[in-house]
C-alpha cells in the first residue's frame, strides 16, 4: 500500500497478523476476500497492497497464481518469511512507471487499500490496476466508508476513467447487498474487453 506504514512500524505487521490469527481461532472466517476472488475462477491474481500476504497466501492455497505488491519493505519481509515461494514485489501502487511485466485476471485490493493511499493518488492507483488487468479482468476492492473522503461515487468515476465498468457492489466480502447506509463497500469493476 502507498504510505500506509513506516519502516519503524514493523510491529504493526505482526499485530495485523495476530488480529487475524485470533479471529480464526474463535471460528471467524478470515478468508472472505479470497473466497470472493476465487469465485471468479481467475488464473492469475495481483494482491495490490498485500501487506503481510494473508490474502495472497490463501489465494495461492486455493490454486491461483498470485503476485503480492506493496510499498512497505517490512510488510513484504513478513510475507516473504511466511511464503517464500510466492512472488512479492516492492512498489508504489500509484507509480505510473511501475511495470510488473505481465497482466492479471483479477487485481484485488483488500484491507482498505484505497483509503490508505496518499490522498489524491486514488485515480493513479485505479488506473494502474486497470492497466495490470487482462481485457475482461476485474478489480475487486473493499474499504470502510467511515473515514470519509473517498467512497463508491469517487471510485466509480475514477474506475470509468481507467476503462473499468461497475459490475457489482456489496457491503461485505460475502456478498451482502449494498445500500447507501452501509459502512463498508466491496466493489467489482470490470475492464472493457
Amino acid at each position: 500500500m502507498t504510505d500506509r506504514w513506516q519502516e519503524s512500524d514493523v510491529p504493526r505487521g505482526a499485530a495485523y497478523d495476530r488480529r487475524f490469527e485470533r479471529l480464526a481461532e474463535v471460528g471467524v472466517d478470515v478468508h472472505g476476500e479470497a473466497a470472493l476472488v476465487d469465485s471468479y475462477g481467475p488464473g492469475a491474481v495481483l494482491d495490490a497492497g498485500c501487506g503481510t500476504g494473508r490474502v495472497a497466501m490463501e489465494l495461492s492455497r486455493r490454486g491461483h497464481e498470485v503476485v503480492g505488491l506493496d510499498v512497505d519493505p517490512a510488510m513484504l519481509e513478513a510475507a516473504r518469511r511466511k511464503a517464500p515461494a510466492l512472488r512479492w514485489v516492492e512498489g508504489d501502487l500509484a507509480d505510473p512507471a511501475l511495470d510488473l511485466g505481465r497482466t492479471f485476471d483479477v487485481v484485488v485490493m483488500a484491507g482498505n487499500v484505497l483509503i490508505f493511499v496518499r490522498p489524491g493518488t486514488e485515480g493513479d492507483v485505479i488506473a494502474n490496476a486497470g492497466r495490470w488487468l487482462e481485457p475482461g479482468g476485474r478489480l475487486v476492492a473493499g474499504y470502510t466508508l467511515q473515514r470519509g473522503g473517498f467512497g463508491p461515487a469517487d471510485h466509480d468515476t475514477l474506475a470509468a476513467r481507467a476503462g473499468l465498468d461497475l459490475e457489482d457492489r456489496w457491503s461485505t466480502w460475502d456478498r451482502h447487498p449494498f445500500s447507501q447506509h452501509d459502512d463498508y463497500a466491496v466493489s467489482v469493476h470490470r475492464r472493457h474487453r
